[in-house]
């Protein structure tokens, strides 16, 4: 447990980067997914390293993402029959994507989500709103895609993260076919697995600063709670510009790492 806690100094500045930086990226998390896109980014202008920075993430966004996935539940919006082995294929991908992440170079994802990005936010603008209602689809299909997609992008938040939620997001409502309110519940669920089995092999291998994580969570909350009550009662009309708008910071996290 000692190697968890990581030998570094807390500061006040420290401290108070990670409450701003982590309340806004949960906000946007628990209304679309993607926080990554900016919670990552706080904990090393906090002066962490890479792979402690992206450890300490998951620490605070598994206890943040606990809440805003608790107000989907309470509010009926998850499909359950396709939630539970959702977690667990979540489970298994994220701890083999954190496995894989700290044996290869990174270049080789971001130079094919440079190639992706465009395509997927080409298809959110033609899209005139996410769906308000369930469309037609046969269940064992619907399965398929969501099983699938549960291990394979929680075997990229375990890589690398970052739009996790939001390419969750346009999976289960535009291949799935869920109405946006339970399509968010269920990638709640996803991303909160998917965070666990991440956070479980960075602790395993040291890479967490819990001291500044646990305070990090503090501020997850609230803006996770908030961010999915958004979501909940604003629907399509929120959620589309938000997911834009995670896509757009994405591609610019993306072009300035690869130069």
């Amino acid at each position: 447990m000692q190697a968890m806690l990581m030998p570094m100094e807390l500061s006040v500045k420290m401290v108070l980067i990670v409450a701003v930086g982590v309340f806004l990226a949960s906000l946007v998390d628990g209304m679309a997914g993607g926080g990554g896109i900016i919670s990552v980014p706080t904990y090393l202008l906090a002066g962490l390293p890479v792979h402690l920075a992206l450890g300490t993430n998951k620490l605070s966004a598994c206890i943040g993402t606990t809440f805003s996935t608790a107000r989907f539940i309470r509010g009926g919006y998850v499909d359950w029959k396709l939630g539970v082995p959702s977690i667990l294929l979540a489970l298994l991908g994220s701890h083999l994507g954190t496995k894989l992440q700290l044996a290869i170079s990174e270049q080789y994802l971001k130079w094919l989500l440079l190639a992706v990005l465009p395509v997927v936010a080409v298809v959110v603008l033609r899209q005139r709103t996410l769906p308000e209602e369930r469309g037609e689809i046969d269940p064992r299909r619907q399965a398929a895609i969501v099983l699938s997609a549960a291990f394979a992008v929680g075997a990229y938040d375990g890589f690398y993260g970052p739009g996790t939620g939001t390419f969750l997001i346009l999976i289960f409502c535009g291949l799935a076919k869920m109405d946006l309110r339970t399509a968010s519940g269920n990638v709640k669920l996803v991303n909160l697995s998917s965070n666990i089995g991440s956070l479980l092999t960075s602790m395993l291998s040291g890479k967490v600063f819990l001291t500044l994580g646990l305070l990090g969570a503090a501020s997850s909350i609230a803006g996770h709670w908030l961010g999915a009550g958004l979501a909940i009662r604003g629907g399509s009309r929120l959620v589309k510009p938000v997911i834009l708008l995670v896509l757009a910071l994405l591609a610019v996290k993306v072009v300035s790492e690869l130069l």
